[in-house]
């Protein structure tokens, strides 16, 4: 686990959780209470499980709350904050923080989701395939709520299908990438910038890694409700 120390983690926690305000409200969307504590704080372990020591919160909807809530540690995770005045996509909020990333690769996370991941095995995957960008996708019975990726014979991503293009069975963004050091810097700065849209379709060296998952979204009520019974197995 020695090589996983030296990664950076970005945690992607920007979002101002609209649909989410009818059972969370006045809170973070990453700070939603799950098992009577903040959704967030499984990620964090899920981070240090995987050997990491540091972590970058990518905020900006009621940003300083969530660092008064979580401070400058969590258990050996040493934690730092970037928080955006105005809203900057996922990877315009990534380009903001670039200045605290010491790694090459980065790891990041979507602070909305949690899946199952072995850093070791994503970072071997990453420097075998020599990519730019790796991103972690899980099999979903009904692929219409996340949009569905498509790889080649040699897990290149081939595209990206749009939620409700597509139902039925397939394979779907699991929110964990691993990103080069280049490609976050090539990042334009300033303005709002989306990994998935505008980022991600533009590369040629895209690849994706399948695990079983499980996987857990909690963007809306119906899928915050089974955070607890997600967490209790």
């Amino acid at each position: 686990m020695g090589d996983t120390q030296k990664i950076t983690a970005f945690i992607l926690a920007g979002g101002r959780g609209t649909r989410l305000r009818s059972v969370v409200s006045g809170r973070q969307k990453v700070a939603a209470i799950v098992e009577g504590r903040p959704f967030v704080t499984f990620l964090l372990e899920q981070l240090i499980e995987n050997g990491i020591r540091h972590a970058i919160l990518c905020a900006g909807y009621l940003g300083n709350e969530l660092k008064e809530l979580l401070r400058e540690s969590y258990g050996t995770l040493c934690l730092t904050y970037s928080i955006e005045k105005e809203p900057l996509g996922t990877a315009g909020a990534l380009r903001l923080a670039a200045t605290h990333f010491t790694s090459d690769p980065v790891l990041v996370l979507n602070g909305d989701s949690y899946c199952n991941f072995d850093l070791e095995k994503l970072m071997a995957f990453h420097s075998a395939k020599a990519a730019e960008a790796s991103i972690l996708l899980t099999p979903m019975v009904d692929t219409s709520r996340y949009g569905r990726v498509i790889l080649d014979g040699e897990d290149r991503v081939v595209r990206f299908e749009e939620k409700g293009a597509h139902g039925g069975e397939g394979l779907i963004n699991a929110g964990v990438y691993l990103l080069s050091a280049a490609l976050i810097r090539s990042i334009p700065r300033g303005r709002a910038v989306s990994l998935e849209r505008e980022i991600f379709p533009g590369l040629t060296a895209l690849f994706g890694l399948r695990v079983p998952g499980p996987f857990l979204d909690i963007g809306t009520p119906e899928d915050y409700a089974r955070a607890t019974l997600f967490f209790s197995h």
